[in-house]
């Protein structure tokens, strides 16, 4: 263990190589100072043999709790077993600096007969109890607060995680709700016009879903590429309204690399068709345009007499995948006469930490 240093990062959270080394050398000195204070009361000789006595019982100490400390570790490593742990660890110092004080003393005193006098354990045993348990919270502290910062990082992945399971269930649900509203669209078709016609727009409807299956795992889009979809669904929804469905595009070049959600203008311009009216007396006149950072889609209200099945989802899904992705909400107004509808226009930075990254 001691000369593994992959061992010693994973039990003890971090290389002590020189943690060990400065804190035994001070420590010895530090004891040394308290008990003999060696190097101002002895010659320099007798005073380095004086302070190997403190060094002896520090390295000793050391470690001995160092091993009893992984040992802990190895049995107890949950957060919840932490307490447990520091009490155990705490009663495995108190008796291991009476074990070397008895034992250590007993050796030195074989080794050099008479000519060692060592101090009295009543002085001795609770200062050196006291400096290696401040010593060992050390340890105790660098393992927990690594803990801490691994338990907040698997935290944050596993919302990460959480995030783009919401957001791959929303952009699949997108998916079906514009396959849904294009059937039906297609069944408008095939009763209003002629074969020939309906094998057409079935045409470009496979055009969309090559664009939807190529951006389908993203979470956001440039909005050049989203207009570039939107223009295709326009141009199959022209087939069936002809000019009675017009569009007044206002987006300045500079925008056109900002980021928004994908499908999320098709929804908008595809609500607008749905539930309103488009005849040659009430053509339905809808402006996408960009102001303030917000990709703005408006359309005069001329709700349709007959109720139009609807999934929902078209709004809901937008509103949630922003609010997941971004702190930017978009902004929906209705007085009645006009429908508006502002996408915020986003950058990379601007999305939410718990989210960044969670793109394939």
């Amino acid at each position: 263990m001691l000369f593994n240093k992959k061992k010693r990062i994973q039990y003890l959270g971090f290389d002590d190589k020189w943690f060990i080394l400065i804190g035994i050398i001070v420590l010895s000195f530090v004891t040394d100072f308290l008990f003999n204070n060696s190097f101002a009361r002895y010659p320099f000789q007798y005073a380095v043999i004086n302070w190997s006595v403190s060094l002896f019982f520090t390295l000793c100490n050391w470690f001995v709790i160092r091993s009893i400390i992984i040992l802990l570790r190895k049995r107890y490593p949950g957060l919840e077993n932490d307490v447990k742990r520091t009490l155990l660890l705490l009663l495995s110092i108190i008796c291991t600096v009476i074990s070397i004080d008895f034992l250590g003393n007993n050796l030195l005193s074989y080794i050099f007969d008479k000519n060692y006098k060592p101090l009295s354990s009543s002085q001795v045993l609770l200062p050196v109890i006291i400096i290696s348990t401040m010593t060992m919270a050390i340890y105790e502290a660098i393992y927990y607060n690594i803990r801490l910062k691994k338990s907040i990082r698997e935290e944050e992945q596993a919302k990460q995680a959480i995030v783009q399971a919401q957001l791959d269930a929303l952009r699949n649900q997108a998916q079906p709700h514009f396959l849904f509203n294009t059937l039906n669209t297609l069944r408008d078709i095939i009763d209003q016009n002629s074969k020939e016609e309906a094998k057409e727009f079935v045409n470009k409807i496979s055009d969309v879903y090559r664009f939807i299956l190529e951006s389908g795992s993203v979470d956001l889009i440039s909005l050049r590429n989203e207009l570039r979809f939107a223009r295709a669904y326009i141009h199959i929804q022209s087939e069936r309204f002809g000019d009675n469905l017009k569009l007044h595009w206002s987006i300045p070049e500079s925008s056109m690399e900002r980021m928004i959600v994908p499908m999320s203008l098709q929804l908008l311009l595809e609500n607008a068709i749905k539930h309103n009216i488009i005849s040659k007396a009430n053509p339905l006149i809808i402006g996408v345009s960009v102001a303030d950072d917000h990709l703005i889609v408006t359309n005069d209200i001329r709700p349709k007499s007959t109720i139009t099945s609807s999934t929902k989802l078209g709004l809901q899904n937008i509103e949630r995948r922003y609010a997941l992705i971004a702190d930017s909400a978009i902004k929906i107004a209705n007085d009645g006469e006009r429908f508006v509808v502002s996408l915020p226009l986003l950058k990379t930075n601007q999305q939410k930490k718990a989210y960044a990254g969670t793109d394939h």
